[in-house]
């Protein structure tokens, strides 16, 4: 393949890849854009990952990236703020139907608790509330003292029963995390208890208000491309990234490849991996230490993905049919409680559906995959920010924090910063807590020029 080298010098913007387009990659693209010459590469038509709007009818209807809440994505907010997002709330109960509705309650105050009757005569619904109470009590206050547990270990060390783990705790991260129940024990405990705390899922009272994008979050991802100037490159996936000269090649599926000053990587980590050219061992140590997993989800209008009784209905909803090894599980969203749409017409999103939707029903199906955080990811995780800049390549996305949009917006926003020697616009607390960030390791095209050692100096500062 022929590849033509760019033109590079000291006094003119650095010409800078960023491969992938969804909240990591556009965040990145469009800081980047401010003082670089961007190209965002996708290999997709569609632009913006799991910010995913589709029509319903003419109803927009997202079934990726759907709510939020100021307190936990600081970033988040004060960039919708910044482009003027529109936003309304959103309402993020969360309900069970197990074993085919042998029992189901939601979080709706005392009525969706008893929704069904032969809760208040139960005495594992009575154990598992018990349980709930006093996790939500003592969790946080052991999270300091629990580094190296499994979430399943620190159960099994406080003694908490199975009507708690497997009727409400391992259903609800299971419906938040989007992988199967079975894998959530395996989570570290001391992660899982500050993500809890920090989402305010552990509080009985003053929960906080969780918001959505008004008209899907495709409103956001229009406005953020209307703000960059960035080349886009789309339909056209990438193939390869090569390091060679102290500089970096992109080459895609139908096009002659390119040159550039540097390349981000705003895709996922098993992805990123793939497309390296010689990746050191660095990197194949930390970024394949994340595993994914794939989940089909399906817009519909069939409610029998619901639970039975209608009073037990909320925002989220974990499902499961049968039980023990032959359990299957689901998770479905009520699109109209959680988007605020026209009852009128009852819209749902199931990942991974239990049993089949009835065909007249489904109106789309999509795939996403999402990480699986286990103690080896955890540990992985802290590291990752040694690898910036090796060679110019650069790395990014939702894996660097706790897989949420909040998590790729603090590493997108993070490497542009430490790279291009930008700001984004506002300042928030904790702007880059949710991620590990360290002192890119350097090499001598990395500080060979004015602009890469401001680069590097606003590294140092956001680490201080």
């Amino acid at each position: 393949m022929n590849i033509t080298p760019g033109r590079i010098g000291s006094d003119a913007p650095l010409r800078i890849a960023v491969i992938g387009s969804g909240i990591s990659g556009l965040s990145a693209a469009w800081l980047l854009s401010k003082r670089h010459e961007v190209t965002l590469y996708e290999g997709d038509a569609r632009l913006g990952g799991h910010s995913h709007t589709v029509e319903a009818d003419g109803v927009p209807v997202d079934t990726g990236f759907i709510v939020y809440n100021e307190a936990a994505y600081p970033n988040l907010t004060a960039l919708f703020a910044h482009l003027d997002v529109p936003t309304k709330m959103a309402d993020m109960s969360f309900a069970v139907s197990a074993e085919g509705g042998r029992l189901e309650y939601s979080g709706h105050g005392v009525r969706g608790l008893f929704a069904q009757k032969r809760n208040l005569a139960n005495p594992r619904f009575y154990a598992m509330l018990r349980d709930l109470l006093r996790f939500y009590r003592e969790a946080p206050r052991d999270a300091a003292t629990c580094a190296g547990l499994t979430l399943a270990q620190y159960l099994d060390a406080g003694r908490y029963g199975a009507a708690f783990r497997d009727d409400h705790l391992f259903p609800m991260a299971a419906a938040i995390w989007s992988t199967p129940s079975a894998h959530v024990g395996e989570y570290p405990a001391d992660a899982f208890i500050r993500f809890f705390t920090n989402h305010g899922l552990l509080q009985l009272r003053d929960r906080p208000l969780w918001r959505t994008v008004d008209g899907g979050s495709r409103a956001y991802v229009r406005r953020l491309l209307a703000a960059t100037s960035a080349t886009l490159s789309t339909g056209d996936p990438v193939t390869f990234v090569q390091r060679l000269d102290g500089r970096v090649a992109v080459g895609t599926r139908g096009g002659e490849a390119r040159w550039f000053d540097h390349v981000v990587l705003a895709t996922h980590a098993d992805q990123a991996l793939r497309l390296l050219d010689h990746p050191t061992a660095d990197e194949t140590a930390l970024l394949g230490a994340f595993a994914y997993t794939s989940n089909t989800a399906v817009l519909h209008g069939d409610a029998g993905l619901m639970p039975r009784r209608r009073s037990a209905w909320a925002g989220w909803n974990y499902l499961s049919e049968g039980r023990g090894a032959d359990r299957r599980l689901c998770v479905t969203y009520w699109m109209n409680a959680l988007q605020g749409l026209d009852a009128a017409r009852p819209l749902f999103v199931t990942l991974n559906p239990a049993r089949p939707v009835r065909p007249e029903k489904v109106l789309r199906t999509d795939t996403y995959e999402h990480p699986v955080f286990n103690l080896a990811a955890l540990d992985a995780q802290r590291r990752l920010w040694s690898l910036q800049g090796n060679g110019g390549v650069w790395f990014c996305g939702a894996y660097f924090g706790a897989g949420f949009h909040e998590d790729g917006l603090q590493a997108g926003l993070a490497v542009a910063e430490a790279l291009g020697g930008v700001r984004r616009p506002w300042s928030v607390p904790g702007e880059s807590d949710r991620i590990t960030i360290g002192i890119p390791v350097a090499t001598p095209r990395d500080v060979a020029t004015p602009r890469d050692v401001e680069a590097v100096a606003a590294a140092q500062e956001a680490v201080v």
